[in-house]
């Protein structure tokens, strides 16, 4: 099996100055994004993270709880990239932008990866993005929604849903989606989708009445 070379850190330290605790949370991060959970190894992580099998087990326990820790600290990682982007006005900062984006972009693969596998520990993850979604909208963007939590649902399921149909978008845009340059490209459309309203605001304003007289009914 062919040795995957870690990327930066996901956190903003270089990668040797880490804890050890870290530095295995940020191999397990690259490897599982790069093999999936079930084919990296305990021994695979310990070697990439520059540790013994055994220190593994003693900071998480198991593969299952390091993939556990790993969900947790990916999401809160975008999390923080989000606020720091568009609540402190970061996104106009090149350094920032060039800075961030291998870590977005890692933490994307490892979504992709883990989301994929149909496990109990996918389906946490999805409904906890979901609550974040809907936490962000009651703090940002309050009254904004009628439903905030269907948005939140939505908005989560095509981010996860592009992810999970990789080969096609790639097909389609001839660039791999989670290579540097297609991420980007993608990155570019969802600014362009989520900046432009699609629907008239009459006609907006009809499907709305129309879909509130058929709940209504039901």
């Amino acid at each position: 099996m062919r040795e995957v070379r870690l990327p930066g850190p996901v956190v903003e330290a270089p990668f040797d100055d880490l804890t050890a605790r870290a530095r295995i949370r940020e191999a397990a991060l690259a490897l599982f994004a790069e093999r999936g959970i079930d084919r990296a190894t305990i021994r695979d992580i310990a070697r990439a993270a520059g540790v013994s099998g055994g220190l593994v087990r003693h900071h998480f326990g198991s593969k299952d709880h390091l993939r556990d820790a790993c969900d947790s600290y990916a999401l809160e990682r975008l999390m923080g990239l989000k606020e720091q982007a568009v609540l402190e006005g970061k996104v106009a900062n090149p350094a920032f932008l060039s800075t961030a984006h291998p870590s977005v972009l890692l933490l994307y693969r490892y979504l992709a990866r883990s989301m994929l596998d149909g496990s109990a520990a996918a389906g946490a993850m999805f409904d906890e993005m979901v609550d974040l979604g809907e936490r962000w909208f009651a703090q940002h963007n309050p009254g904004q929604f009628s439903d905030p939590r269907a948005v939140s649902a939505l908005l989560i399921a095509l981010e996860l849903g592009a992810l999970s149909m990789k080969e096609q978008l790639s097909r389609a845009l001839a660039v791999d989606i989670l290579s540097p340059g297609g991420h980007l490209r993608l990155l570019r459309a969802k600014i362009d989708l989520y900046s432009h309203p699609l629907l008239d605001p009459d006609f907006a304003a009809q499907a709305r009445t129309a879909v509130d007289g058929l709940q209504a009914k039901a």
